[in-house]
């Protein structure tokens, strides 16, 4: 037991270290806070010179990294782990990056919540591949994070697919992805404001599926519209077909941020595995400066999520999040989460009260969390935990 805890708390203190040898803090910036939609890649955008550089200045450049946005993965070692092609390639770059995430409990009573998906907890290894002029690109992402519900195979191939940005404002995707099945249902772990999902989140969504998906970004409007196997982590051969859309509206879209970023939007999971399910959402978030505001809601007849899929069951929950940006490295949460399993039984919601700091080290790449969680629940006892965790992504 004690060798298991040195493990989840090693990554920690070597996070911390790193830490006290940083540059110190730049003259901070106002930012804006996430805006990840479910839609986009879980690829960073290249920011990294084509100029040629020693290993030494490489990995002099990763040391005074300064990273101030957060709503989108940076990885420490790209300009070490990237193969850059000449103009005479068709191939513009193909990247080797991984991601640890992990975090320990301390439970504080008798009752601990088992029906937590810790999407936070990864070890994954990728490879991305870009054609020039967006012709093209591909990744390779595997999950080597144990976990006992699913077996090893099941559970190692996670992004598979290849896609172009060709058409303008548009994005096509053919493979193995996590479609938007709610907004936060469809972010990438790496973005992750806390350790844990929303319960919706947890029970509908997080969940990868083989299909094909296009994605629209404009100013006023995006979307996220797919066809896919209802099957999930390879388990049957097609077992039905499942369509997954989301539709953002941006009203103040082409202001340029001068009221902050306002987004309203709703969506739909319709499916058949055995079953007929439906699971629809909504979602409003405004972000203005340092401050985030966001709340969600869904509502299901039979899901089918990381826990598979249900028959018959009608489920329902929302959740609410506050955040505040205190300086460009520590952003402090607080979350309201409400989740019933089964609206045909009496007296079983379930309550989270959240409240969390995030200290980004260098953005996404090195981040540091701290989460207390107040759990209420109508058909057991109520629980107290304190959780600590740590990111890296390179």
């Amino acid at each position: 037991m004690l060798v298991r805890v040195m493990k989840k708390i090693l990554p920690i203190l070597i996070a911390f270290i790193l830490t006290l040898n940083s540059c110190p803090a730049q003259e901070e910036v106002v930012l804006e806070l996430p805006n990840k939609t479910p839609y986009v890649a879980e690829v960073e955008e290249d920011t990294y010179k084509t100029e040629e550089k020693t290993l030494k200045e490489k990995l002099s450049d990763i040391y005074h990294l300064e990273v101030e946005q957060i709503e989108s993965p940076t990885f420490l070692f790209k300009d070490v782990l990237t193969k850059r092609f000449n103009e005479n390639s068709s191939w513009d770059s193909l990247h080797l990056w991984g991601a640890y995430g992990a975090h320990t409990n301390f439970n504080f009573s008798e009752h601990s919540y088992k029906n937590a998906d810790y999407a936070f907890d990864v070890i994954n290894l990728g490879l991305d591949g870009k054609l020039k002029n967006n012709n093209g690109d591909f990744r390779i992402m595997l999950n080597v994070s144990p976990l006992s519900s699913r077996n090893f195979a099941q559970n190692l191939f996670a992004d598979m697919y290849v896609a172009t940005n060709k058409v303008p404002h548009h994005r096509f995707w053919l493979g193995n992805t996590r479609p938007p099945v709610g907004m936060e249902g469809g972010y990438s772990p790496y973005v992750l404001p806390f350790i844990a999902r929303s319960q919706i989140s947890r029970n509908f969504g997080t969940v990868r599926k083989l299909g094909a998906r296009v994605s629209g970004d404009y100013s006023l409007v995006d979307y996220d519209l797919g066809v896919y196997s209802s099957d999930t982590y390879f388990q049957e051969f097609f077992p039905g077909t499942e369509f997954v859309g989301w539709v953002n509206f941006k009203p103040l879209g082409k202001t340029d941020g001068r009221y902050g970023k306002l987004k309203i939007g709703g969506g739909l999971q319709s499916g058949d595995r055995n079953c007929d399910y439906t699971v629809t959402g909504a979602y409003i978030g405004y972000e203005y400066k340092k401050w985030l505001l966001n709340f969600e809601w869904a509502d299901a007849n039979g899901y089918n999520g990381p826990i598979g899929y249900s028959v018959d069951k009608h489920a329902s929950g929302f959740y609410s999040t506050l955040a505040y940006r205190f300086t460009p490295k520590l952003q402090g949460l607080i979350r309201y989460d409400q989740f019933d399993p089964n609206k045909d039984i009496a007296n079983d919601n379930r309550k989270e009260y959240v409240a969390g700091l995030n200290y980004f080290i260098k953005g996404q790449a090195l981040r540091l969390m701290l989460n207390y969680v107040f759990c209420q629940n109508e058909a057991s006892k109520d629980s107290h935990r304190v959780m600590l965790g740590t990111q890296i992504l390179f």
